[in-house]
């Protein structure tokens, strides 16, 4: 079973290439939901960041309030950073037992799991192909301003993450979503046809499959 990351700038599209491929039966797992679960009462990282941010980033019933958080963290990198250093080695061992899980004789030709940090978060190296999903930086901030954002605060959150154009230079497939939904869905179900087929393909000594086109 190919393991498979899909991953892009902020409001490039990549939940919309998301619902594509479960539509196609795709197992995906979601590794945004889980980081926002692991920001719940109770958990572990719940509290380290109360520690680290103050009780003010709490709203009226003592669960974390990720405007709150984000309006701190996307105005300091290092800040930022701290706060995926509590995350993402515990989505990632999620990450690792659902893929586990997941290949089995019998099991999908792929699975794919979805994470706005999938590359900032060092997990490349763990997936046999990633999917960058990218988009026009006009578009970036206007489907931002649609979500309620100013462009100023637009900006910060897309310069939060790695340029497009590094993310998109380490991926093996691209899908652009600067045309219609129409046109995005083709590429996705292009792609699920060259990942079927590249499941298929015979492994080379380093584990990973031979190329296919």
């Amino acid at each position: 079973m190919l393991r498979v990351g899909l991953t892009g700038g902020i409001a490039c599209g990549k939940s919309t290439v998301a619902t594509y491929l479960r539509k196609l039966d795709i197992p995906i797992l979601d590794a945004d939901v889980l980081a926002h679960g692991m920001l719940k009462s109770g958990q572990p990282a719940y509290r380290e960041a109360i520690h680290e941010f103050g009780a003010e980033i709490l709203d009226s019933e003592k669960e974390i309030d990720r405007a709150k958080l984000g309006a701190i963290v996307f105005a300091d990198r290092e800040r930022l950073e701290r706060l995926n250093r509590m995350i993402h080695p515990r989505v990632m061992e999620v990450s690792v037992n659902w893929f586990a899980s997941l290949d089995r004789p019998g099991g999908p030709a792929f699975a794919v799991i979805e994470a706005a940090l999938l590359v900032e978060a060092g997990y490349r190296d763990k997936l046999n192909r990633l999917i960058v999903v990218r988009c026009r930086p006009d578009q970036q901030i206007e489907r931002l301003r649609a979500r309620g954002l100013g462009e100023a605060h637009a900006l910060q959150r897309i310069n939060a993450q790695m340029p497009i154009d590094e993310k998109a230079a380490l991926a093996d497939d691209v899908i652009d979503t600067s045309g219609s939904l129409e046109e995005s869905e083709r590429q996705v179900r292009e792609l699920v046809g060259k990942l079927d087929r590249l499941a298929d393909a015979p492994i080379v000594n380093d584990g990973s499959p031979r190329s296919a086109t």
